[in-house]
């Protein structure tokens, strides 16, 4: 048995089933390498971060952070679903906006706004713009309009350290992620930003990291950001309205990886928020949180076709896919561990180890350096979990490879939500040097 967990389905073909359908109806249909999107998987953790972030006396908002996955079909599900939405960059604005996401719902985050996406952002009236440092505040005062005042958060940097890989970790002390709370010119860029007419100054943003499995970390998180808020209206005598913890929350990918339960951990956290601002004697701020994997992770599946396999001279058994680093990078650039199975053979017992790679011309081009699978035969499907969180949005055309679709499936039915590429869309941009 190959399966990834107790809710993996197959049908009795032993074949993989992905909200209903079958792993190689959608190989047939879409070809491979192919992204697939079990929609509903989706809509169920989009429904329990929105039931579970709530507390009688502490007001909250959740929003989806979409650098994990984003294209327009996304952002209609993330509208339906009742949640915000945060954009880091011009691209991923342009396409909410496209997608007519309410952009008073639109938080627009990112170190390092330019003047068009900033333009962009107040010609389209962006909700909130979350500004990074002092030059951001310089370049938004410089565009705003006097007679439409801008709501702003700062993002902060506690400080804390999560334990999670450095590249995800951003809140430590030399972060390139916002200001840091133990900085006295922090101070004075609140006070800045406060006295600017044409802006609304409401409060605060932090993020730790993410792929935390630690609850504490987060309850660390909010008390030292409380106490920021404290200290903030003890020395400048502005109240902090809105607190944005971030995201992080884990995902599962493979057996070691251990998530705590969102429906008991989301209300203990709020209700320490609310216990630790009465003690500190303030007002207790909205709470926003900012999933993002934690959303789409596991709901994501990528099929490949294997087109056979080669024990080298030092005894490694490669399986060759269609696939790539192109389409899968967080292994390559993190280290990422990730789970596989034949989904054309699911019942079928492992054999041994492999370790998959892809086309790519590259020695980095892994996919998963270990996993034990059946012996692979030309033409079987395989399937990598859980990756729906930064692979379509991490894709690229290295070697001039083409980018996969996305299918999105649901109660047996599947839908296409973004084309595979054609060679034409490869070289469209291109340009000949001319005579």
């Amino acid at each position: 048995m190959q399966i990834m967990n107790e809710k993996t389905t197959t049908n009795n073909n032993n074949h993989l089933l992905i909200g209903g359908v079958d792993a190689l109806e959608l190989v047939s249909k879409y070809q491979t390498p192919l992204y697939v999107m079990d929609e509903e998987k989706i809509r169920k953790q989009c429904q329990t971060f929105m039931s579970s972030f709530k507390h009688n006396l502490v007001n909250t908002e959740v929003i989806y952070a979409s650098k994990a996955f984003l294209n327009i079909a996304m952002c209609e599900l993330i509208q339906q679903e009742g949640l915000s939405l945060d954009v880091v960059s011009g691209g991923e604005m342009f396409t909410a906006i496209t997608a007519g996401f309410p952009a008073s719902k639109i938080f627009f985050h990112g170190n390092n706004k330019s003047i068009d996406e900033i333009k962009l952002a107040l010609d389209h009236h962006i909700g909130t713009i979350v500004l990074d440092n002092e030059d951001e505040l310089k370049r938004l005062s410089s565009l705003v309009n006097k007679e439409h005042k801008v709501r702003v958060m700062l993002r902060i940097n506690p400080g804390i350290d999560a334990h999670t890989h450095e590249y995800i970790r951003t809140t430590k002390n030399d972060s390139k992620f916002g200001v840091s709370i133990f900085d006295p010119k922090t101070l004075f860029l609140i006070q800045s930003i406060h006295n600017n007419p044409s802006l609304e100054f409401v409060g605060f943003h932090s993020h730790i990291g993410s792929q935390i499995f630690e609850e504490n970390s987060f309850k660390e998180l909010a008390t030292t950001n409380l106490k920021y808020i404290q200290h903030v209206k003890k020395q400048l005598g502005i109240e902090v309205k809105e607190l944005n913890l971030g995201g992080g929350f884990g995902a599962h990918y493979t057996k070691e990886d251990k998530p705590f339960s969102l429906e008991s951990f989301l209300p203990q956290l709020l209700e320490t928020i609310h216990l630790i601002s009465k003690e500190l004697e303030i007002k207790t701020p909205k709470i926003l949180i900012e999933p993002g994997r934690a959303i789409v992770a596991e709901a994501g599946y990528t099929l490949y076709t294997i087109s056979g396999t080669k024990e080298t001279f030092g005894g490694k058994n490669f399986v060759f896919t269609d696939g790539s680093m192109a389409d899968h990078l967080r292994t390559a650039l993190y280290q990422a561990k990730y789970h596989a199975s034949l989904a054309n053979r699911m019942n079928d017992q492992v054999e041994k180890n492999y370790t998959v790679t892809g086309k790519a011309c590259e020695s980095g081009d892994i996919i998963i350096k270990d996993v034990m699978l059946p012996v692979p035969k030309e033409n079987d499907i395989l399937v990598v979990y859980s990756t729906g969180a930064y692979h379509y949005s991490m894709s690229s055309n290295y070697n001039r490879l083409l980018k996969p679709a996305v299918v999105f499936t649901a109660n047996g039915k599947s839908r296409l939500v973004v084309k595979k590429e054609t060679y034409e869309d490869l070289i469209r941009n291109d340009l000949r040097l001319g005579k």
